[in-house]
């Protein structure tokens, strides 16, 4: 293997270039972008870099000591997988040669349907978004957030901070109940309520609404001016920000003689239907060999840690290789707490608070299923959820 194309310039496939350089890799390495940035860290735009406490140089991700001897190609897409002979179309014609392909095209973030030109509705997950949603958090101001999951609840907990009036309209009956269960998602909840953010769950939103205006030249039909819910009321709104999720950035493999489904559908270390290409980070579905199902794994830990399992499969060239998957981490802070998670619930594993309490919103909570540790939760108890979380048993892999 000579020439390695690494489609997709954020944490994945940063951590790919150096895991292939740092397994001995030696040839030609191309990292393609749709972006025009560098790659940065994208958890920090919706805290700290939302609210100016963070510049873009401080988001850079590469290291003084990177020397990855790679061909940069930035600020355009990838259009096509040429799956037989391993080559890249891009978006402006130029064919990229390649022995070997690692998929990091990751996700975006889905929008509401039929706002994407309304002005006031914001979607953050890159640069730009924050900047543009930046510009409208002003003191005052009513944000409406369309779901409470990680993105929702920290764009709510820096609007706060900078003075806004914030509500918060979850569909399901608590915040983050698929990752952490009705119980401890209430949990969450309370902390909304503590700071003074309005949270409405249980209600889905029927629409969103806004002032008519002549098109202007930025395309924008009008603003948004309130938010509609499916039980009949009306929240009015100067801004909104949709946080309902990703979707897997694949339409361009269409075709390629990849299997696609949510996600590129992925082995236990992310070899794919085709022998010369893996995948890694947000766009990828890789096998749970506990459970034999394909998931994505759309956090910052995956990214950082699973390239170097999918390029070790690489550049095997398809020969067996053994390796363990951690469970899957995250971190969200909110109102100056920090939630963290590790492994994977279900809504019949049995709770225990280890320590803390739900009241103080200060806890550690372990989930267990047949007697078995399957996910740990700290709220505020770094140290001993780090002790926990090395508890949790990876899962054996092998290709």
């Amino acid at each position: 293997m000579k020439r390695v194309a690494i489609v997709g310039a954020s944490l994945a496939g940063l951590s790919a270039a150096r895991a292939l350089r740092t397994q001995g890799f030696d040839g030609q390495l191309t990292v393609i972008g749709d972006e025009p940035q560098r790659p940065y860290d994208r958890p920090p735009l919706s805290k700290e870099f939302l609210c100016g406490n963070l510049s873009e140089a401080d988001l850079a991700l590469e290291s003084d000591d990177d020397d990855l001897q790679a061909d940069w190609r930035l600020g355009v897409a990838a259009a096509k997988l040429d799956g037989c002979g391993g080559a890249i179309e891009l978006a402006d014609g130029t064919r990229i040669d390649a022995d070997g392909v690692v998929i990091a095209t990751g996700s975006r973030a889905r929008r509401w349907p039929g706002c994407e030109d309304m002005a006031g509705v914001h979607v953050i997950r890159t640069i730009a978004d924050a900047v543009a949603l930046r510009e409208d958090l002003v003191p005052g101001a009513q944000l409406v957030v369309i779901g409470a999951g990680f993105i929702g609840a920290e764009v709510a907990s820096t609007a706060r901070k900078l003075g806004l009036d914030v509500t918060v309209v979850e569909a399901a009956p608590a915040p983050l109940q698929m990752q952490l269960g009705s119980w401890l998602g209430g949990v969450v909840a309370g902390a909304h309520a503590a700071n003074g953010t309005k949270l409405i769950c249980g209600v889905g939103v029927a629409g969103l609404v806004g002032e008519q205006r002549a098109l202007r030249a930025s395309g924008s039909v009008g603003r948004v001016t309130g938010v509609e819910l499916a039980d009949g009321r009306h929240l009015p709104a100067d801004v909104v920000v949709v946080g309902i999720g990703g979707v897997p950035n694949i339409d361009w493999l269409q075709g390629s003689g990849l299997e696609l489904g949510n996600g590129v559908l992925c082995g236990p270390n992310g070899q794919t239907a085709l022998p010369n290409v893996v995948a890694v980070g947000d766009c990828a579905a890789w096998l749970d060999a506990a459970t034999d199902t394909h998931h994505r794994v759309e956090h910052w830990t995956g990214a950082l840690e699973r390239p170097a399992m999918a390029v070790a499969a690489l550049l095997a060239g398809g020969l067996r290789q053994d390796a363990t998957v951690k469970p899957p981490y995250f971190w969200s802070d909110q109102y100056g707490s920090r939630i963290q998670f590790a492994g994977l619930a279900r809504p019949d594993d049995e709770i225990t608070i280890e320590e803390g309490s739900c009241e103080e919103r200060c806890l550690l909570a372990t989930y267990r299923r047949d007697g078995r540790l399957v996910a740990v939760l700290g709220i505020d108890q770094p140290r001993l959820f780090t002790r926990w979380r090395r508890q949790l048993v990876p899962t054996p892999t092998a290709v």
